[in-house]
């Protein structure tokens, strides 16, 4: 048997701590919806949708921009069986960005409209993909990789989405919005089956 690298560690261990994290990050946003409001009488449809609307916005935009970083997350995991230990705290700070999406989804749902607050938001957003982005060019190693470049993608949306938000915070989600693309980016960038 070969011997056991110490300052290695299998990825698959962080894979159950990533998936736990990741699942109580996306409830927790919609954790204090139902103390978001209360009525003085009987709510009709305009009251309901002044109450929730843009908290319900928020959720849905952050419970789906967790849910392409968790996929991405797993996919890099399967891919990069054992890291060492400046990735594993890497891969921790991830997580930690992950941990505190609740956080700057609440403010964002309930005061989207704040400059200061949209361009916290945009801020924790982008550094979740910057920190996706290197943890992917560590996984990949040197030159042209699909994989990285589709990680890159939400980066290269949440910046000038973040720039906008500070400028006019109602249109930056239509940049967040974008960094969706990504999932399309890396299909259109996947090796076709029987190709060079």
């Amino acid at each position: 048997m070969p011997p056991v690298e110490s300052d290695l560690f299998e990825m698959r261990r962080l894979e159950s701590l990533s998936n736990t994290i990741f699942g109580v990050a996306m409830t927790l946003l919609a954790y204090g919806l139902p103390q978001a409001a209360h009525f003085e009488h009987v709510p009709d449809w305009a009251d309901l949708y002044s109450a929730y609307g843009g908290k319900l916005g928020g959720m849905a935009l952050s419970f789906v921009i967790a849910g392409v970083f968790w996929f991405s997350h797993q996919r890099r995991l399967a891919r990069q069986p054992v890291g060492g230990r400046g990735v594993v705290m890497l891969n921790l700070l991830f997580l930690l960005s992950i941990i505190l999406l609740p956080v700057t989804n609440g403010l964002y749902g309930s005061y989207g409209m704040s400059g200061a607050v949209a361009v916290l938001y945009g801020l924790h957003l982008t550094v979740i993909a910057a920190i996706n982005a290197i943890l992917w060019r560590l996984a990949t190693g040197p030159g042209y990789q699909p994989e990285l470049v589709a990680s890159s993608f939400p980066l290269l949306m949440f910046v000038p989405g973040t720039i906008v938000a500070a400028i006019k915070p109602e249109y930056a989600v239509y940049f967040w919005l974008l960094a969706f693309g990504s999932l399309v980016v890396r299909r259109l960038l996947r090796p076709r089956d029987g190709a060079a």
